[in-house]
């Protein structure tokens, strides 16, 4: 009787996980379906550690801003805290932090948030990495931007694919 109770738990364990793992990933391809699109600038990475395997290491421009504008203010770092960046999109939809006055154009959109954590000490906007298919590697050396769907409420952003210099999709 007692091990019909631990594998009805156990059964209950895994039931639980799968639907909490197919709740995010439902989530993730609402954000993927109806996000806003957003560009983010990459940081230049030497090439030579760009590839490695089938994936490319990203680094953004965007975490640069963030984590120096975090040192300036003094702002603890804990680990795993959710944040907010405020940023306002140029007329090709490239992101940069908002300013914190009227100093944005007044025909400009609303500024939007995007939510980052911190992981490691470093700001973390959900991925640091784009996986592509084997042999493809020479296709996102020119990468210059990540592209981004934003959900305006949340702030959640999901990487969907890289950009080069003129944002055309590679």
């Amino acid at each position: 009787m007692k091990t019909v109770w631990i594998r009805g738990l156990i059964a209950l364990g895994a039931l639980l996980v799968l639907g909490a793992v197919n709740v995010s990933i439902v989530g993730k391809e609402r954000i993927k379906r109806d996000g806003e699109v957003v560009y983010l600038s990459l940081e230049p990475v030497d090439p030579r550690s760009l590839m490695q395997g089938d994936y490319m290491a990203l680094r953004f421009a965007l975490v640069r801003e963030l984590e120096s504008g975090e040192e300036k203010a003094g702002r603890p770092r804990r680990e795993g805290e959710t944040r907010f960046a405020r940023i306002a999109l140029d007329a090709q939809r490239v992101a940069r932090l908002a300013g914190t006055d009227a100093t944005d154009a007044p025909d400009a959109p609303p500024p939007m948030r995007l939510r980052y954590r911190l992981r490691n000490g470093q700001v973390w906007l959900g991925t640091n990495a784009f996986f592509f298919e084997e042999g493809t590697a020479d296709r996102f050396t020119h990468a210059r931007y990540g592209e981004f769907r934003v959900d305006r409420a949340s702030g959640e952003a999901v990487l969907v694919g890289l950009r080069d210099r003129t944002l055309q999709a590679l």
